[in-house]
């Protein structure tokens, strides 16, 4: 359980959710996800690089850009329920999209 926790912990914040909901789509590089994400690139690299160490994503130079991707497969079932139960519930309607955005 204590691992859990900390994978919870990890995951626990808006900015990291929405990259790692944009990564399960296709891998995307900084500046594309700082663009995504209304970040600066700085931010993102920073919360990549957390995601990174952790184990959750890998990265993949091709030419002078580098390109994330997930390396845990168990983050699509948990995004799915955080999806669920946040962004796609019925009764919250469009309030809730901005959780992930």
């Amino acid at each position: 359980m204590e691992k859990a926790a900390e994978c919870l912990r990890t995951l626990a914040h808006p900015h990291r959710l929405r990259i790692i909901q944009i990564l399960l789509e296709h891998d995307e590089s900084v500046g594309e996800l700082a663009r995504a994400c209304e970040l600066p690139s700085n931010a993102v690299s920073e919360h990549l690089r957390i995601l990174k160490d952790r184990g959750y994503l890998q990265n993949e130079r091709q030419g002078r850009k580098v390109f994330y991707k997930i390396a845990e497969p168990a983050l699509a079932d948990i995004m799915h329920c955080i999806e669920k139960r946040f962004v796609l519930a019925p009764a919250q309607g469009v309030a809730n999209l901005e959780l992930l955005n």
